[in-house]
């Protein structure tokens, strides 16, 4: 029996929670851009806000109507559909390159990146086949072969752009899915095994990947290089001590620290909120997952538990990679905070994957 006496409340609450605190956060950070450039200060400003947060509440309220089931039925073709959206990125004046990268798509004017479509193109696919093999997970043609199947399809095209980070996400948020669903650890050493020697080799044949890993080990090299990024984050962190500059009154963020409102957006929080503020945004992140889990626990099904699972984990991931990066705990990455950087449509598609959570949490169990 399952009752549906509408959203979790209190989920709900959390996600507005950190969508509010996190434009606050944003606004702040997009100070720096404002004393360069009034017009692109307005252009980024309405994107989050229109893109953002207006059109991801509506799609949050649109997909928390549409009942979860529709989503396995048609796993097969969103996962499909994700992975032509990945392809879009190497057709002429469709995809834009940046950075030497090829990550974003420009349609109509709307610029996007299509690995935030093919994350939850993946979430929905492998929630759908671990609940259909079931008991059979355990065993490994049903459980780790096509993990890898799926992973070498979106691992291909992820770093022929390259976009290394976001393999990375994938693959973590797949294993993370396969052990829930009951798969033997064995396998996962296994697939730690193949991971290692992948990053390895990686490593070796593309230069940044190796500058990377360079530059973590000892950020002190290339300060004014290759490290320049980690060592502003750092410097921004440090200043803000145990209660922080205050609200806007962040430094680096005007001259030093780049990509201030998007990568390193957690060290203008950490100048600003200090330590107390970073400890409590963490600890909301931390009650996301757990309420988020929760749900997970409480569903209705394998498929529906999956995915809410699945879903709160690439959340998380993406969040933590961001500010584990930004304090030098890991190398550098591109993911984004969720809820707090730059992207219309990440926060958008974020905002349309919490809607589902809470339709799944309409039909939670009964204790």
């Amino acid at each position: 029996m399952t009752k549906n006496n509408g959203v979790d409340k209190i989920f709900l609450f959390s996600v507005l929670f950190l969508t509010v605190l996190g434009f606050t956060i944003f606004l702040s950070a997009s100070m720096g851009i404002l004393a360069k450039d009034t017009a692109q200060f307005s252009s980024i400003t309405f994107k989050q806000i229109f893109f953002g947060i207006i059109l991801g509440f509506i799609a949050c309220f649109i997909f928390s109507k549409i009942d979860y089931r529709i989503f396995k039925k048609y796993a097969i073709l969103i996962f499909i559909l994700s992975l032509i959206s990945m392809i879009l990125v190497f057709i002429p004046h469709v995809g834009i390159s940046l950075n030497g990268a090829k990550r974003w798509v420009n349609i109509f004017g709307i610029s996007f990146q299509p690995v935030a479509i093919l994350n939850i193109g993946f979430v929905i696919y492998w929630s759908a086949w671990l609940s259909i093999v079931k008991d059979k997970v355990s065993e490994i043609r049903y459980g780790l072969i096509p993990l890898l199947i799926i992973l070498l399809i979106s691992g291909t095209l992820l770093l022929i752009q390259p976009d290394t980070d976001s393999f990375v996400i994938i693959c973590a948020t797949g294993i993370a899915m396969l052990l829930i669903a009951g798969g033997k650890f064995r396998h996962i050493f296994l697939l730690g095994v193949l991971g290692i020697i992948c990053i390895t080799i990686l490593a070796f044949s593309r230069p940044y990947v190796m500058k990377r890993i360079k530059t973590f080990i000892d950020p002190s090299q290339n300060a004014l290089t290759s490290s320049y990024q980690i060592q502003q984050s750092l410097i921004a962190i440090g200043s803000g001590q145990v209660f922080g500059r205050g609200l806007g009154q962040s430094i680096q963020k005007f001259k030093f620290l780049p990509e201030s409102i998007s990568d390193s957006i957690f060290a203008v929080m950490g100048e600003e909120l200090g330590f107390v503020g970073c400890v409590f945004i963490i600890i909301l992140f931390l009650f996301f997952v757990f309420r988020g889990l929760k749900i997970s626990i409480r569903s209705p099904d394998s498929f529906s538990g999956l995915l809410v699972a699945g879903i709160v984990i690439l959340i998380t991931l993406q969040s933590f990679m961001n500010i584990a990066s930004a304090l030098g705990i890991m190398p550098v990455s591109g993911v984004p905070l969720a809820f707090f950087s730059q992207g219309g449509t990440a926060m958008f598609l974020t905002l349309a994957q919490i809607g589902i959570i809470l339709n799944i949490s309409k039909h939670i169990k009964n204790n």
